[in-house]
Formats: C-alpha cells, structure tokens, sequence
C-alpha cells in the first residue's frame, strides 16, 4: 500500500524515492499513459503479484486493481454483502482548547493500563465521578446521532453531528486518530460488524446500522453504541435486533461482585443460541477509564479468561451478534469487519461500573433517549 508520505511527495525535490515511485505520486495521465506498456507487460507474463519486485508489485497494483490513483485504478476485493466504501471528507479538526488524549497527534496510545489480563483497575472516588461525566456525554452524544438517522443521511453527517456535539460539551471524540482512525464515531450498516468508517454512504430503507460513540472528557473515555433503524426493516432486521439487546441486558443482569467474567460470554452465548444466530469472537469489551482500551477482555461466547468482578471496576459489554458465521472479513481499511457471509449483525455497549448491588450503566439511558422500536 502506499504511503500517505509517498502521496503527498513531489516529483523533483529530494525524496529518496525512485523515479517510478514518483511518476505513481503525481496520478497524472502522462505519467499514467507511460507506464501502462509496463503493466500490461508484466500482466501478460502471468506472475503472481507477491512474486514481482517492489516497483513493479507497485504498477501492477494501480492498474490490475487495488490500490491506485484516480479513474485508473479498480477496486478487486471482494465484499461480501451489499455495503461498499464510500468517499470520506478531510479529517475534522478539534479547537486547541479542548484536552486530548495522548494519542490524538500521532495516533499512538502511550498510556497503558495492567499488563495481565486478571490485573485490573480498581477506580477510586474521583475516577469514578470523572467517568460518570464521560459517560453521560457519550450518552447524550450518542442519543443526538440516533435522532439524527433517516434514509437519505449519510453516515458522514452522523459523523459530524457526533464531532461537533462532542467538541460542544468540552470532549474529544474518542475514536479520532486512535490508531490512526480516520473518523470521530463508528458507523456499521447491515453485513459491517463494527468499526464501520462514516464516509459518503446515503442509509438506505430497511437498514440497520450500529453508532459506536466514545467521548474523552476530563481525562476519562465513556463508550457506548446502539442499534438503529431506517425505515421499514423488515423483520429479520427487527428481531435480530431485538435478540442483540435482550442478549446484552441479560449479560448486563449477570453482572455482580465476585462474578467471573467469563459468565458473560455463557449469559449471551445461551441466549442467543436458539436464533440460530452467531456471537462473534474476535472482537470483544474491554476495560475502561483514562485509558480507552484496558483490562479485562470480556469475551462475548463460552470462555476461561481468569478474572472476577471486584467494586470499582469498569468495563464495557459490546456484543456483536451475527444472523449467520461467526467469521468476519476485513476491509483494505484496515478497519472495516463485516460478516463473511454478508448476512447481517447488530450490537449494542454500555460502559459498566461494578457497585455493590451489581452494576450502574455509566453510558445508560436518560429520561428523553429515543425509544426502540419494541417500545413505541
């Protein structure tokens, strides 16, 4: 793939790249009519790509398909639903004054929580009050963005309603640049698991699509996501949904001091099993508070992760609930997952505080939140 330094190099000053490399950068049509006789030359022999040195693996991969520049080059994967990757706008800009987290310039989380999985937080009073704030701004971030779905929205506006809404509120929306993240929320329609990225997709009626909001106030990440739909699902659609919820609120009922975690991924596997439906394991919650990603890993199916729930820790459950395989595909983003098969998945996530009586919502509903469907 290449890079975005390599995009923005220009012919002629010292880059240290090769001349063919540079000719690939400007994505013009001399340069593109130039090297054309050379890849058709090296598609004619019939050599695998991975067999081909690197100048010419970087032809062929603008003109047989893949990456590329423009009008010449075609896009081979192979998706296996209906949803496909649309134009994104620029990266949105965050005000100075707005604190953020230590990954925001470069992508790259420094802080770090325990290092074994059974090590895991304990929040003390501030931590606590700190998170109870996050939460209630993803929790209100994330009702905006829910108002806001209609056919013809495309997901890039959530995006934006969620940047803006964020900022508004004196947060940073988590997602943006963690790892290099292009967008502020997740947006993940029909066959797409999770980290679907906003770009110019219109929703469709009869979509279903998951807004996964995590907002950065105060030091703290408060994360949530749930289910929406467009239109008139049908109802496969509904009831897929509707598992995926009563799935997630039973795991929530589980939840209590001295539980093991690993009892979440049974609560939902159960659940979920007589649907004929697929709880997808390679993605799970996780812990949560100054650092977006910690300890525990909650596993959403039959597991031994060693660990149980103490008073003080947050976590978040996130199931992500698949009508068919458990297996996913990943997008050449590098972030996109959908079902393998192109059948549909739904999730919903809490951030979740273990108290003593059981567990308090962080992120949960408030009195004027949309109502689901099976509520109206």
């Amino acid at each position: 793939r290449l890079s975005l330094g390599c995009m923005a190099a220009t012919p002629g000053t010292r880059t240290g790249l090769p001349p063919l490399l540079l000719l690939l950068c400007t994505g013009s049509a001399a340069a593109m009519a130039a090297l054309k006789p050379l890849a058709t030359g090296i598609g004619a022999m019939g050599l695998a790509r991975s067999s081909l040195p690197l100048r010419s693996r970087l032809v062929h991969d603008v003109f047989m398909g893949g990456v590329g520049f423009g009008a010449a080059a075609k896009d081979t994967f192979k998706y296996t639903g209906s949803m496909r990757p649309g134009k994104q706008s620029p990266t949105r800009k965050v005000p100075k004054t707005i604190p953020k987290p230590d990954y925001a310039k470069d992508g790259r989380p420094k802080a770090t929580g325990p290092s074994l999985p059974w090590q895991i937080e304990v929040k003390n009073e501030k931590d606590i009050e700190g998170m109870r704030v996050a939460g209630r701004v993803a929790r209100e971030v994330l009702d905006l963005a829910h108002r806001a779905v209609a056919v013809g929205v495309t997901t890039d506006a959530i995006d934006q309603l969620v940047h803006d809404e964020t900022i508004k509120r004196g947060g940073y929306p988590s997602p943006l640049n963690y790892h290099g993240f292009p967008k502020s929320c997740c947006t993940s329609v029909n066959e797409v698991i999770c980290h679907g990225i906003p770009d110019s997709y219109k929703l469709k009626d009869g979509d279903i699509v998951n807004i996964d909001v995590t907002c950065y106030v105060g030091g703290y990440h408060g994360d949530c996501s749930q289910m929406v739909l467009v239109g008139d699902v049908d109802e496969a659609g509904k009831q897929l949904v509707k598992v995926t919820h009563d799935a997630w609120q039973a795991a929530i009922a589980y939840c209590a001091p001295g539980k093991p975690y690993n009892g979440i991924g049974a609560v939902i596997e159960d659940y979920i099993k007589p649907y004929g439906y697929s709880t997808v394991a390679h993605f799970c919650g996780h812990g949560i508070g100054k650092v977006f990603h910690t300890t525990p890993n909650i596993l959403h199916y039959r597991n031994r992760e060693p660990g149980k729930m103490q008073v003080g820790h947050v976590f978040t459950i996130e199931p992500m609930i698949n009508e068919g395989v458990v297996d996913h595909v990943e997008w050449r983003d590098g972030w996109t997952a959908t079902t393998k098969d192109g059948k549909r998945s739904a999730q919903f996530e809490h951030t979740l505080l273990v108290t003593p009586d059981g567990v308090e919502p962080l992120t949960g509903r408030i009195d004027d939140s949309p109502k689901f469907f099976w509520e109206e």
